[in-house]
């Protein structure tokens, strides 16, 4: 008997007893059994916590995101393997391709945010707050791996993407994950983590798989713990009201199925780019994955006009969609992920016939090439029309999860936003249309209740990556029944893994925690010009002032004319009455300049150029006659990585310019960026 294995505590175990049996969606061929009976889940979660923790923390958001990078560059290499096992779940090649290369796409994407954090195991979180009118005590949030393990949930419809774009993000954010896939489709997880486990890249401890049962796994988290949850709302919302996770207020972050939407804009009618747009969207996303995404369309809203037109056109692309076989080139809609998927899908269209009838497809019989309609899990597409959409609660509560969508008609803007409403909160919805004030007035009166809204027209359609792909730098997740949590985002996402501490103390210590330089911190001043540094010469703190020089009219009207900037306020005194200014002021830009003529060391050396600026702030006006000064300091610095053919190592190093004038008081700061190279070439 083939049975899958579980692995963790660093080893692969399978489960006691038979366990559930896995049939392939296909041909509804056995094969193997999944089981995690016997496991003891509380020393599961304490490995990962005492072994992966510790040694992610170690590493740097940096060394984190090569790390990512690396086994996806690895998966990639696995990836006939992976395809030949998703074809048993009943996806076509399209199918898995979103699951299995969309997944590694995620590794990718959240390897390259690393840049986005500091080379540090640890970042800030937002800029430091003085806390005192003397600057001596300020405060700074920092983020701060949590120390527990994240353990994920996942749904059967994503079994390599789900698992994926979650450990992404934990990964980066420094913290192990246990991973539990729904058991139906478990043995294609099995298979990539035998491979990630394989590579060695991963530090051990920082993955581990349950394919089969949760069982007391909930029993033994800790407030340091992550939950994720996909799935239906009823299971998320009985695992969030576990004891064990209310009293430890552990963070649940649940994706729950939802009745996404798409609207026809009253713009739109036969023969315009967008109406093709809208039937090639609907089909495409009643037939995907076989219609099992959380993100599908389920409810379709038109103008009532035009709704014979809809639905029949809805109906002459559907049947030109092939099913069958996924391994057959013509097929373009597999099967259901297995027989009890398909039950449950019919089940839940007849609670949806008490007030819809079917326009296309049958409940019944389906039409399969180069396979047995009885053996696999197929099923025919099924659109549905509910002409009463105000007054029927089935079709906005109830979710057929597969190839099942409802064809709706509204009269007014105002009526198809609050028909998107009436799903009480979905992952996505689409708006196509023409007309931007449609788009505008549609997503400010839904976007309450969504996730995500996508405004299709021939613009963008061609790029669009479509209503149902959720996508790694934007937040996934919507409120109400589709969970009120978010997954991904970027940014975002790492700090769902994190816990956020706000420090307070001395500008000096709080520089010293942090290793980026705080106003009013103590310095280094020396006579070797930091300009003069090599990177790793360079800390935190170092500090040249200047000497100082005096504004001029001569600078004012000279650089007015080398920039081409005569804006009245530095050039005409008889247009300043009613402004801000006493006479004509010196351009902010100029200020600048003659800044970085007062700081920079005009010798080659170590700088290799000027990488960029932030944060730019004019405080007070210059006038003629006004004596400036500049303190350069080291505020902040980052090795960058070597790119294949670069011969200098090099790094881009962050510094604070303050400008005052001859009463001490800043006119002007601003953070300047250079690039520098190592000694250590």
């Amino acid at each position: 008997m083939n049975k899958l294995a579980n692995y963790v505590t660093g080893q692969w175990i399978t489960g006691d007893g038979t366990g559930q049996p896995l049939y392939d969606a296909v041909n509804g061929s056995l094969i193997g059994h999944a089981s995690t009976a016997g496991l003891d889940f509380a020393a599961i979660l304490a490995y990962g916590r005492a072994t992966g923790g510790p040694a992610l923390r170690k590493l740097t958001f940096h060394e984190r995101g090569r790390m990512l990078r690396a086994l996806a560059l690895h998966l990639r290499n696995h990836l006939e393997k992976f395809y030949t096992i998703s074809y048993q779940t009943g996806a076509t090649k399209a199918d898995s391709w979103i699951d299995i290369e969309g997944g590694i796409g995620n590794l990718f994407s959240y390897a390259s945010l690393r840049r986005q954090f500091p080379d540090e195991p640890f970042c800030v979180d937002g800029e430091a707050i003085a806390l005192s009118k003397q600057g001596s005590f300020t405060g700074q949030h920092i983020l701060v791996p949590k120390e527990g393990v994240a353990i994920h949930i996942n749904a059967f419809n994503f079994p390599v993407w789900g698992m994926l774009e979650k450990i992404a993000v934990n990964l980066l954010a420094g913290m192990p994950a246990v991973v539990k896939p729904a058991t139906v489709t478990s043995y294609l997880t099995e298979a990539v983590v035998k491979e990630i486990v394989a590579s060695g890249i991963l530090p051990e401890g920082s993955l581990q798989l349950l394919c089969g049962s949760a069982g007391d796994l909930l029993d033994h988290v800790t407030a340091q713990d992550v939950i994720t949850f996909t799935g239906s709302a009823s299971t998320g919302l009985k695992l969030k009201s576990h004891p064990r996770v209310l009293s430890e207020s552990v963070p649940f972050n649940m994706e729950a199925d939802s009745l996404n939407c798409i609207v026809l804009g009253n713009d739109i009618v036969p023969g315009m780019p967008e109406w093709d747009i809208f039937i090639k969207e609907v089909r495409k996303e009643m037939t995907v994955k076989a219609g099992q995404k959380c993100t599908a369309i389920r409810r379709i809203f038109v103008p009532d006009n035009k709704l014979d037109d809809v639905w029949k056109g809805l109906g002459k692309a559907l049947e030109q969609t092939v099913i069958g076989n996924p391994l057959n080139e013509k097929v373009r809609m597999g099967a259901l992920a297995g027989q009890s998927q398909r039950e449950e899908v019919k089940h839940q269209v007849q609670k949806l016939l008490a007030s819809s009838q079917i326009v296309f497809g049958s409940l019944d019989s389906v039409q399969v090439v180069d396979a047995d309609a009885a053996k696999g899990a197929f099923m025919s597409p099924l659109l549905l029309m509910n002409e009463q959409p105000f007054d029927s609660h089935e079709v906005h509560e109830v979710e057929a999860f597969g190839p099942v969508s409802t064809i709706m008609p509204y009269k007014l803007l105002s009526e198809a936003t609050e028909l998107a409403k009436k799903g009480k909160g979905s992952l996505v919805c689409s708006i196509v249309t023409a007309d931007h004030s449609i788009a505008r007035h549609f997503v400010l009166g839904a976007a309450s209740h969504h996730g995500r809204i996508l405004v299709l027209n021939e613009a963008c359609a061609k790029e669009s990556t479509g209503h149902g792909s959720p996508l790694p730098m934007l937040v996934h997740g919507g409120p109400g029944r589709a969970g009120g949590g978010e997954e991904m985002g970027g940014v975002r996402g790492v700090k769902h893994y994190m816990q956020r501490v706000a420090v307070q103390g001395s500008p000096s210590v709080i520089t010293a925690i942090t290793h980026v330089y705080q106003r009013g911190a103590a310095v280094t001043e020396e006579e070797k010009h930091p300009f003069r540094k090599y990177f790793e010469e360079l800390a935190i703190g170092d500090t040249v002032i200047t000497h100082k020089r005096t504004v001029t009219e001569a600078d004012i009207v000279n650089f007015a004319n080398v920039s081409w900037d005569h804006f009245y306020a530095h050039t005409d005194h008889t247009s300043l009455e009613g402004t801000i200014f006493e006479k004509p002021v010196a351009h902010g830009y100029f200020i600048l300049s003659a800044a970085a003529g007062l700081f920079v060391d005009a010798k080659k050396g170590p700088v290799l150029l000027n990488y960029g600026l932030e944060e730019c702030r004019f405080l007070k006006p210059v006038y003629a006659g006004t004596t400036i000064g500049v303190q350069l300091t080291c505020k902040e610095k980052t090795e960058q990585e070597q790119k294949e053919g670069d011969p200098v190592k090099k790094g881009i190093v962050k510094w604070l310019v303050e400008v005052t004038d001859q009463t001490g008081e800043p006119v002007a700061i601003a953070t300047i960026l250079t690039m520098v190279k190592l000694k250590n070439q």
